[in-house]
C-alpha cells in the first residue's frame, strides 16, 4: 500500500505520519516513509537526525544510479521504520516533482520500492501543483490532515480536487480526513456533510504532541518513560487500523471556492465562532512535559532540530 499524506502547511503532517508509521509497524507491517520537502525534516523524530537527502547523495555520485547503495539513502528509525528524505532542488530553482521521481526511480533501481508493506510520502504543504502532487502518482491512497478551522479545510478542498483528478489516470482512492489538534469538529463535520468523504479519526490539540516534536521524539518513544501518553498512540492505532483492511476509499468531488467559502463563513457565524481562537487553544487538563524529562543524548537531538 502507498499512501500520499496531505494538508495545510503547518497542520502537523509530520508528526503525525511518523506516529502513524511506528502504528503501522507495531501492526506488523514493514513501512518506508519518504519526506517530499526541501527542509528534509519529515524523518527528524524517527531518525533523531536530518538525514542526507536523496538528492544529495546523487549529486554526490554525478548522478550514477549504479554506485548509490541503499545504505547510502535508506536510514532505519524508531520502531524498524526505515526512512528516506527526497530534498529538494535550490530556492527558485527546478521541480519538486522531478526531486519525487528521481526518489521513486532511485528506489526502483535499488529494487527497494515493492519490498515494503506500506510506503508513506509525506509531501510539502498544501501545494498541488503538478510537481507536488507527483506523489499522488504512485500512491494507493490520499490521507488529508485537517483541523476545525477554515484555512486549513479550505487547503484540503483543493487538495480533495487533486486526487479527483489524479484519479482520473490510475486507481487512486481518497482513505479520507484526519481532524489533528482539533479542539472540536464542528466544521469538519460541516465540510463532510456538504462534500461526503470518511473521517478516520479526530485528534484534540494536545500540547505533549508538539513539546514532542521539539524533543525530537515520537509519542510512541515518549511513552516508553511517560508511560500516562499510551492513550494518545491509541489515536495513530486506530488510524492504522483503517488503513491496513485497504479500504475502498471515494473519488471525492470539490466545492467551488465560492460555495465553500460560503458553507463555512454562515457556519461561523451561525454558531457564534471566533475564528482567531477556535484553534489556538490547549485542551483542558493536559500537561506539557517537563523540559528536563529526557537524556542528555535528547538534547543534542533537540539542539540540532532547532538551530537547523
Amino acid at each position: 500500500m502507498k499512501l500520499s499524506v496531505y494538508g495545510k502547511g503547518g497542520i502537523g503532517k509530520s508528526t503525525l505520519s511518523c506516529n502513524l508509521s511506528i502504528a503501522l509497524s507495531r501492526r506488523g507491517k514493514k513501512v518506508l516513509q519518504i519526506g517530499c520537502d526541501p527542509k528534509h525534516d519529515s524523518t527528524f523524530t524517527l531518525t533523531g537526525f536530518l538525514i542526507p537527502t536523496i538528492i544529495d547523495t546523487l549529486q554526490d555520485k554525478d548522478y550514477h544510479y549504479e554506485d548509490v547503495w541503499a545504505e547510502d539513502v535508506i536510514y532505519q528509525g524508531y520502531a524498524g521504520v526505515d526512512c528516506v528524505e527526497a530534498g529538494g532542488p535550490p530556492a527558485g530553482a527546478g521541480c519538486g516533482g522531478y526531486v519525487v521521481g528521481e526518489t521513486v526511480k532511485l528506489l526502483k533501481e535499488l529494487n527497494a520500492f515493492y519490498e515494503y508493506d506500506v510506503i508513506l510520502f509525506d509531501v510539502l504543504g498544501d501545494v498541488v501543483c503538478g510537481g507536488f502532487a507527483a506523489p499522488l502518482n504512485y500512491s494507493d491512497y490520499c490521507l488529508i490532515i485537517t483541523d476545525n478551522g477554515f484555512d486549513a479545510l479550505f487547503a484540503a478542498n483543493r487538495i480533495v480536487a487533486s486526487v479527483r483528478e489524479k484519479s482520473r489516470s490510475h486507481p487512486l482512492r481518497l482513505a479520507g480526513l484526519v481532524g489533528n489538534r482539533a479542539h472540536q469538529r464542528d466544521l469538519i463535520d460541516k465540510y463532510v456533510e456538504t462534500c461526503p468523504m470518511p473521517v478516520l479519526e479526530v485528534l484534540p490539540l494536545l500540547e505533549d504532541v508538539r513539546v514532542s516534536r521539539v524533543l525530537g521524539k515520537t509519542l510512541f518513544e515518549l511513552t516508553e518513560t511517560q508511560p500516562k501518553l499510551s492513550w494518545v498512540c491509541d489515536y495513530y492505532l486506530n488510524i492504522a487500523d483503517q488503513l491496513i483492511i485497504q479500504p475502498e476509499g471515494v473519488i471525492p468531488h470539490e466545492l467551488d471556492d465560492r460555495t465553500l467559502f460560503g458553507l463555512l463563513s454562515e457556519f461561523y457565524l451561525n454558531n457564534g465562532h471566533d475564528p482567531a481562537s477556535s484553534e489556538n487553544q490547549s485542551s483542558s487538563g493536559e500537561q506539557a512535559f517537563e523540559p528536563n524529562a529526557h537524556d542528555s543524548r535528547r538534547d543534542n537531538r533537540s539542539t540540532e532540530f532547532l538551530i537547523i
